[in-house]
Protein backbone atom coordinates (compact mmCIF):
# COMPACT_ATOMS: atom_id res chain seq x y z
CA UNK A 1 0.00 0.00 0.00
CA UNK A 2 1.33 3.55 -0.83
CA UNK A 3 -2.09 5.55 0.68
CA UNK A 4 -4.17 5.44 3.25
CA UNK A 5 -6.90 7.56 3.10
CA UNK A 6 -9.73 7.82 6.09
CA UNK A 7 -13.25 9.25 7.03
CA UNK A 8 -13.40 11.03 9.78
CA UNK A 9 -16.91 11.38 11.57
CA UNK A 10 -17.82 7.74 12.12
CA UNK A 11 -14.95 5.99 11.08
CA UNK A 12 -11.15 8.29 12.50
CA UNK A 13 -13.10 9.89 15.12
CA UNK A 14 -14.67 8.76 18.30
CA UNK A 15 -18.07 9.45 19.11
CA UNK A 16 -16.72 12.51 21.48
CA UNK A 17 -15.27 13.93 17.96
CA UNK A 18 -11.90 12.79 18.99
CA UNK A 19 -9.24 10.79 17.48
CA UNK A 20 -8.07 8.07 19.78
CA UNK A 21 -4.42 7.58 21.44
CA UNK A 22 -4.86 4.23 19.41
CA UNK A 23 -5.99 5.27 16.11
CA UNK A 24 -3.44 8.34 16.41
CA UNK A 25 -0.57 5.82 17.16
CA UNK A 26 -1.70 3.47 14.31
CA UNK A 27 -1.70 6.28 11.62
CA UNK A 28 1.83 7.45 12.77
CA UNK A 29 2.81 4.05 12.12
CA UNK A 30 2.25 3.31 9.01
CA UNK A 31 3.28 6.97 8.18
CA UNK A 32 7.10 6.08 9.75
CA UNK A 33 6.79 2.78 7.36
CA UNK A 34 6.17 5.15 4.31
CA UNK A 35 2.72 4.76 3.91
CA UNK A 36 1.37 8.27 3.09
CA UNK A 37 -1.89 9.33 5.27
CA UNK A 38 -4.73 11.61 4.23
CA UNK A 39 -7.70 12.19 5.15
CA UNK A 40 -11.33 12.40 3.36
CA UNK A 41 -13.77 14.03 4.72
CA UNK A 42 -16.90 16.07 4.18
CA UNK A 43 -15.92 18.82 6.80
CA UNK A 44 -14.11 21.80 5.83
CA UNK A 45 -10.43 22.20 6.12
CA UNK A 46 -10.51 24.31 9.37
CA UNK A 47 -12.70 21.71 10.91
CA UNK A 48 -11.04 18.28 10.19
CA UNK A 49 -7.55 20.29 11.51
CA UNK A 50 -9.12 20.78 15.46
CA UNK A 51 -8.60 17.03 16.24
CA UNK A 52 -5.81 16.29 13.58
CA UNK A 53 -3.48 18.79 15.74
CA UNK A 54 -4.48 17.41 18.85
CA UNK A 55 -3.54 14.10 18.30
CA UNK A 56 -0.11 15.27 16.29
CA UNK A 57 -1.23 14.32 12.88
CA UNK A 58 -0.31 16.57 10.44
CA UNK A 59 -1.22 15.26 6.56
CA UNK A 60 -2.89 16.44 3.51
CA UNK A 61 -6.56 16.80 3.50
CA UNK A 62 -9.04 15.75 1.13
CA UNK A 63 -12.26 18.07 2.31
CA UNK A 64 -15.92 18.96 1.80
CA UNK A 65 -16.65 15.18 0.00
CA UNK A 66 -13.85 15.93 -2.76
CA UNK A 67 -14.34 19.67 -3.03
CA UNK A 68 -11.02 21.25 -1.84
CA UNK A 69 -7.77 18.95 -1.59
CA UNK A 70 -4.88 20.49 0.97
CA UNK A 71 -1.25 19.79 1.28
CA UNK A 72 0.09 19.60 4.78
CA UNK A 73 0.92 23.06 4.52
CA UNK A 74 -2.67 24.27 4.16
CA UNK A 75 -2.23 25.34 0.39
CA UNK A 76 -5.08 24.42 -1.66
CA UNK A 77 -3.86 22.07 -4.66
CA UNK A 78 -7.65 21.35 -6.06
CA UNK A 79 -10.70 22.45 -5.64
CA UNK A 80 -14.09 21.72 -7.85
CA UNK A 81 -16.88 24.52 -6.89
CA UNK A 82 -20.86 24.44 -8.16
CA UNK A 83 -22.56 25.83 -10.56
CA UNK A 84 -23.85 28.56 -9.29
CA UNK A 85 -27.40 28.52 -10.68
CA UNK A 86 -27.41 24.70 -9.75
CA UNK A 87 -26.27 25.54 -6.13
CA UNK A 88 -29.37 28.03 -5.66
CA UNK A 89 -31.85 25.22 -7.13
CA UNK A 90 -30.89 22.65 -4.79
CA UNK A 91 -30.85 25.47 -2.05
CA UNK A 92 -34.08 27.05 -3.17
CA UNK A 93 -36.15 23.42 -3.38
CA UNK A 94 -34.78 22.64 0.28
CA UNK A 95 -35.67 25.61 1.80
CA UNK A 96 -39.37 25.15 0.65
CA UNK A 97 -39.33 22.21 2.31
CA UNK A 98 -38.47 23.50 5.46
CA UNK A 99 -34.76 21.98 5.38
CA UNK A 100 -32.18 23.66 7.06
CA UNK A 101 -29.55 24.66 4.31
CA UNK A 102 -25.47 25.62 4.63
CA UNK A 103 -23.46 26.80 2.26
CA UNK A 104 -19.65 25.83 2.05
CA UNK A 105 -18.11 28.40 0.92
CA UNK A 106 -14.37 29.27 -0.22
CA UNK A 107 -15.61 32.60 2.00
CA UNK A 108 -16.67 29.70 4.95
CA UNK A 109 -20.10 28.66 6.19
CA UNK A 110 -23.18 30.51 5.45
CA UNK A 111 -27.14 30.10 6.87
CA UNK A 112 -29.85 31.60 7.47
CA UNK A 113 -31.20 30.34 10.96
CA UNK A 114 -28.75 29.55 13.67
CA UNK A 115 -32.18 29.06 15.98
CA UNK A 116 -33.46 26.75 13.62
CA UNK A 117 -30.16 24.80 13.10
CA UNK A 118 -30.29 24.62 17.33
CA UNK A 119 -33.25 22.76 16.88
CA UNK A 120 -32.35 20.01 14.12
CA UNK A 121 -29.51 19.22 16.14
CA UNK A 122 -30.75 19.29 19.76
CA UNK A 123 -34.09 17.04 18.25
CA UNK A 124 -31.72 14.49 16.95
CA UNK A 125 -29.25 14.07 20.15
CA UNK A 126 -32.39 13.90 21.96
CA UNK A 127 -33.43 10.85 20.18
CA UNK A 128 -30.86 8.73 20.34
CA UNK A 129 -29.43 10.08 23.69
CA UNK A 130 -32.58 10.62 25.80
CA UNK A 131 -30.64 10.63 28.92
CA UNK A 132 -28.86 14.21 28.03
CA UNK A 133 -30.69 16.97 29.46
CA UNK A 134 -31.84 20.06 27.00
CA UNK A 135 -29.03 22.23 28.76
CA UNK A 136 -26.38 19.98 28.03
CA UNK A 137 -27.24 18.95 24.30
CA UNK A 138 -27.51 22.69 23.73
CA UNK A 139 -24.25 23.31 24.94
CA UNK A 140 -23.03 20.30 22.60
CA UNK A 141 -24.57 21.57 19.56
CA UNK A 142 -23.23 25.34 20.12
CA UNK A 143 -19.98 23.66 19.94
CA UNK A 144 -20.34 23.01 16.49
CA UNK A 145 -20.47 26.72 15.54
CA UNK A 146 -16.10 26.75 16.93
CA UNK A 147 -15.86 23.88 14.10
CA UNK A 148 -17.08 25.65 11.61
CA UNK A 149 -17.08 29.68 10.68
CA UNK A 150 -20.59 30.15 10.01
CA UNK A 151 -21.70 33.35 8.68
CA UNK A 152 -25.35 34.41 9.25
CA UNK A 153 -27.56 36.25 6.21
CA UNK A 154 -30.70 37.15 6.32
CA UNK A 155 -31.25 35.41 2.23
CA UNK A 156 -28.83 32.73 0.90
CA UNK A 157 -29.26 33.85 -2.22
CA UNK A 158 -26.74 36.95 -0.82
CA UNK A 159 -24.26 34.11 -0.82
CA UNK A 160 -25.32 32.69 -3.98
CA UNK A 161 -25.61 35.96 -6.36
CA UNK A 162 -21.98 37.44 -4.87
CA UNK A 163 -19.45 36.82 -7.77
CA UNK A 164 -16.78 36.37 -5.50
CA UNK A 165 -18.17 33.31 -3.27
CA UNK A 166 -17.23 29.80 -4.74
CA UNK A 167 -20.09 26.81 -3.23
CA UNK A 168 -18.32 23.74 -2.66
CA UNK A 169 -20.69 21.78 -0.99
CA UNK A 170 -24.64 22.35 0.15
CA UNK A 171 -25.74 20.86 3.41
CA UNK A 172 -29.11 20.44 4.22
CA UNK A 173 -30.64 18.78 7.76
CA UNK A 174 -34.37 17.43 7.87
CA UNK A 175 -36.67 17.36 10.73
CA UNK A 176 -38.55 14.38 8.92
CA UNK A 177 -37.59 11.88 6.72
CA UNK A 178 -40.10 12.38 4.07
CA UNK A 179 -38.58 16.41 3.46
CA UNK A 180 -34.99 13.75 2.61
CA UNK A 181 -37.31 11.77 0.35
CA UNK A 182 -38.90 14.54 -1.17
CA UNK A 183 -35.85 15.99 -1.49
CA UNK A 184 -34.32 13.57 -2.92
CA UNK A 185 -36.67 13.13 -5.72
CA UNK A 186 -37.13 16.78 -6.45
CA UNK A 187 -32.83 16.65 -7.26
CA UNK A 188 -32.10 13.31 -8.58
CA UNK A 189 -32.42 14.32 -11.87
CA UNK A 190 -30.42 17.52 -11.38
CA UNK A 191 -27.07 16.35 -13.30
CA UNK A 192 -25.02 19.60 -11.98
CA UNK A 193 -25.12 17.87 -8.69
CA UNK A 194 -24.46 14.01 -6.95
CA UNK A 195 -26.23 13.55 -3.42
CA UNK A 196 -24.41 12.03 -0.86
CA UNK A 197 -25.02 11.59 2.75
CA UNK A 198 -22.85 11.31 6.47
CA UNK A 199 -25.73 10.69 8.13
CA UNK A 200 -29.57 9.65 9.02
CA UNK A 201 -31.10 13.48 8.86
CA UNK A 202 -28.78 15.00 5.74
CA UNK A 203 -28.38 15.23 2.40
CA UNK A 204 -25.09 16.53 0.94
CA UNK A 205 -24.98 18.49 -2.18
CA UNK A 206 -21.93 18.58 -4.57
CA UNK A 207 -20.06 19.31 -8.45
CA UNK A 208 -20.60 15.71 -9.36
CA UNK A 209 -16.63 15.37 -9.71
CA UNK A 210 -16.52 16.52 -5.96
CA UNK A 211 -16.56 12.86 -4.72
CA UNK A 212 -13.99 11.43 -2.43
CA UNK A 213 -12.52 8.59 -4.85
CA UNK A 214 -12.08 10.92 -7.63
CA UNK A 215 -10.36 13.14 -5.57
CA UNK A 216 -7.82 10.14 -3.84
CA UNK A 217 -7.73 9.44 -7.44
CA UNK A 218 -6.38 12.79 -8.72
CA UNK A 219 -4.34 13.34 -5.67
CA UNK A 220 -1.69 10.08 -6.61
CA UNK A 221 -2.15 11.15 -10.04
CA UNK A 222 1.42 12.79 -10.23
CA UNK A 223 2.76 10.29 -7.51
CA UNK A 224 2.19 7.23 -10.14
CA UNK A 225 0.42 5.45 -8.22
CA UNK A 226 -2.98 3.04 -8.62
CA UNK A 227 -5.85 2.81 -7.11
CA UNK A 228 -4.97 -0.74 -6.17
CA UNK A 229 -2.13 0.74 -3.89
CA UNK A 230 -4.92 2.86 -1.78
CA UNK A 231 -6.21 1.61 1.21
CA UNK A 232 -9.46 3.34 2.39
CA UNK A 233 -12.13 3.44 5.63
CA UNK A 234 -15.50 4.92 5.63
CA UNK A 235 -18.81 4.53 7.57
CA UNK A 236 -21.64 6.39 5.61
CA UNK A 237 -22.45 7.15 1.48
CA UNK A 238 -20.57 10.26 0.88
CA UNK A 239 -17.25 7.58 1.67
CA UNK A 240 -18.74 5.27 -1.21
CA UNK A 241 -16.85 6.01 -4.18
CA UNK A 242 -13.47 5.92 -2.67
CA UNK A 243 -14.45 2.49 -0.66
CA UNK A 244 -15.10 1.02 -4.28
CA UNK A 245 -12.39 2.35 -6.10
CA UNK A 246 -9.25 1.49 -3.57
CA UNK A 247 -7.76 -1.75 -3.80
CA UNK A 248 -8.55 -2.15 -0.05
CA UNK A 249 -11.46 -0.39 0.94
CA UNK A 250 -12.38 -1.09 4.62
CA UNK A 251 -16.08 -0.94 6.26
CA UNK A 252 -16.40 -0.06 9.56
CA UNK A 253 -18.23 -1.87 12.19
CA UNK A 254 -20.99 0.95 12.72
CA UNK A 255 -21.44 1.49 8.92
CA UNK A 256 -24.89 0.22 7.22
CA UNK A 257 -24.99 -3.15 5.89
CA UNK A 258 -25.42 -1.28 2.37
CA UNK A 259 -21.93 0.21 2.83
CA UNK A 260 -20.24 -2.81 4.12
CA UNK A 261 -21.45 -4.52 0.99
CA UNK A 262 -19.74 -2.46 -0.66
CA UNK A 263 -16.09 -3.39 0.85
CA UNK A 264 -14.38 -6.43 1.17
CA UNK A 265 -12.74 -5.81 4.46
CA UNK A 266 -14.54 -5.08 7.41
CA UNK A 267 -13.21 -3.26 10.85
CA UNK A 268 -14.40 -2.54 14.59
CA UNK A 269 -16.68 0.19 15.28
CA UNK A 270 -14.93 4.43 15.35
CA UNK A 271 -15.56 3.57 19.24
CA UNK A 272 -13.44 0.81 19.27
CA UNK A 273 -10.22 1.82 17.61
CA UNK A 274 -11.47 0.50 14.05
CA UNK A 275 -8.74 2.58 12.45
CA UNK A 276 -6.32 1.22 14.03
CA UNK A 277 -7.36 -2.22 14.06
CA UNK A 278 -7.48 -2.00 10.14
CA UNK A 279 -4.27 -0.68 10.00
CA UNK A 280 -2.45 -2.98 11.80
CA UNK A 281 -3.86 -5.85 10.05
CA UNK A 282 -2.97 -4.31 6.62
CA UNK A 283 0.55 -3.58 8.20
CA UNK A 284 0.69 -7.49 9.51
CA UNK A 285 0.19 -8.47 5.96
CA UNK A 286 2.88 -6.33 4.15
CA UNK A 287 5.34 -8.28 6.85
CA UNK A 288 4.22 -11.57 5.87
Amino acid sequence: MKLIASDMDGTLLNENGEISEANAQAVKKAINQGIEFIVATGRSYQAANIPLQAAGITCPVISLNGAVTYQENAKIINSIPMDKQVASRIADECSKLGMYVELFTNKGVFSESRDHFLDVLVDIMRASNPEISDHEMRDIVEQRFQLEEVSFVEHLQTALQDEDIEIYKILTFAFEESQLEDAKKKLRDETGAVITSSGETNLEFNHPKAQKGLAIQKYIENEGWSMEEVMTMGDNWNDASMLEMAGRGVAMGNAADQIKNLCQYETTTNDQNGVAKAIEEMLDELDK
